[in-house]
């Protein structure tokens, strides 16, 4: 959420903020819905304070035995609270009709994230070795896994329904290898680990910025106010609400790998075959909580960390600088790195890593004591390290052989028993 008082004072700023974002918010409604709100509030006050005044004239009058006088004040009195009760009405559906309306605000981008439209914008600013070469007709990871034997997609449809899989054998212990891998390549850059429910509430969705802008993606439970967890950034941002911290106890580095699950509405095309675009699947996740002169820095280390996986999986990737146009709604600044897939002969995003400032920070109130005794917000960053159904295609399919075998890695033969499946 944005600072209120940014609207107030830098509305143009905002404004080409939102132009280059290709957002479609009015501000010039929500800076005179926020005028019009602290015009009311401050008449309440005076309202207040002149009923104050009268009260103790009340008072006065009545221990000098002046009913007459008393009286009169008192039906002033009356008439006063009759409208600040109206007043106060009004002030609290501008504030809720307000507030809601700042909830629909984008983060406003650094100064050197680039413009641009769409991702056809976006600045390709690292390549990891080149796509892999086959001298032979490379098979898709699917192919792969139905004759391996190691995925099943029909029978997963079959339980649930379409875009869900079922991993097995060796096919489920290359999963489990590569969740373990994350895991302790991030506990060993110094990340706590944490496992978090799946279920959460509105509160925690409204606080990272799933909600209420993203709803459609989100799978809803039919019990309370609860939904399916689209992305452990939530659970592990929303540890750290409604708390205030030391100066000293930055960076907070937390980790977490589990399921997620979303809706994918609107997805179509290539992306909804093999375990690419799912409605559940498998990430681990990066979050940092720190103060604000820390924040771009850990961003660049937060994009390296993810990075390192696929480095020492030795699987081809880059990295790119998403511009203004395909940001998400809670960055100001987003990496996203790409996997190399042969199937599709392109790179797939497999990581996104963002740098959301105070952002998240406002609306789920993380807050630090600064020097002065002030409380103030801190930034939050969050990234994927990584996406493991993606992780996982992009092993089978880089690592396949002539002959239909496809080789483990060597940093995952410590988790299997097995150098090929």
């Amino acid at each position: 959420m944005l600072d209120i008082k940014l609207i107030r004072e830098n509305i143009d700023v905002v404004k080409e903020s939102l132009k280059k974002r290709n957002s479609k918010i009015d501000i010039d409604l929500i800076f005179k819905m926020d005028e019009n709100f602290r015009k009311i509030n401050l008449d309440i006050e005076n309202k207040k304070a002149l009923k104050n005044n009268l009260v103790k004239e009340i008072s006065l009058f009545v221990k000098n035995g002046k009913t007459l006088e008393a009286e009169e004040i008192k039906n002033k009195v009356k008439k006063i609270n009759d409208e600040l009760t109206k007043e106060e009405e009004k002030a609290i559906s501008i504030k809720q009709e307000l507030d809601a309306l700042l909830l629909t605000i984008p983060n406003i981008p650094f100064d050197d994230v680039p413009y641009g439209i769409d991702e056809n914008d976006n600045v390709e600013i690292k390549k990891f070795m080149e796509p892999t070469k086959f001298n032979f007709n490379p098979k898709t990871h699917w192919d792969l896994g139905e004759e391996k034997k190691i995925i099943d997609l029909q029978e997963a449809t079959k339980i649930t329904g379409s875009r869900f899989s079922i991993y097995k054998g060796k096919g489920a212990l290359l999963m489990n290898a590569l969740q373990q891998f994350t895991i302790e390549k991030h506990i060993n850059a110094g990340y706590e680990y944490f496992i978090m429910p799946l279920i959460i509430n509105s509160d925690s969705l409204i606080g990272t910025g799933q909600l209420p802008k993203f709803e459609e993606d989100l799978f809803k439970l039919n019990f309370k106010n609860y939904y399916l967890s689209p992305t452990l950034e939530v659970q592990l941002t929303n540890y750290f609400s409604n708390k205030i911290f030391k100066r000293d106890d930055f960076p907070y580095l937390v980790t977490a790998s589990s399921s997620n699950f979303r809706s994918e509405a609107g997805s179509t095309g290539r992306d909804v075959k093999g375990v690419i675009r799912q409605h559940q699947f498998l990430k681990t996740e990066l979050v940092n909580i720190s103060l604000p002169e820390q924040s771009i820095e850990l961003h660049e280390k937060m994009v390296k960390q993810a990075e390192s996986i696929l480095e020492d999986l030795k699987l081809p990737y880059r990295t790119i600088l998403l511009c203004t146009g395909d940001m998400g709604f809670s960055s100001k600044k987003t990496y996203d790195i790409e996997v190399w897939l042969p199937s599709y002969e392109s790179y797939k995003e497999i990581s996104s890593c963002s740098n959301c400032g105070d952002f998240q920070a406002r609306r789920s109130k993380i807050r630090y004591k600064d020097d002065d005794g002030s409380n103030k917000f801190v930034h939050t960053l969050n990234g994927s390290g990584l996406a493991l159904d993606r992780l996982w295609a992009a092993v089978v399919e880089n690592y396949q052989q002539e002959d239909g075998s496809i080789l483990i890695p060597e940093v995952l033969r410590k988790y299997i028993p097995y150098e090929k499946i």
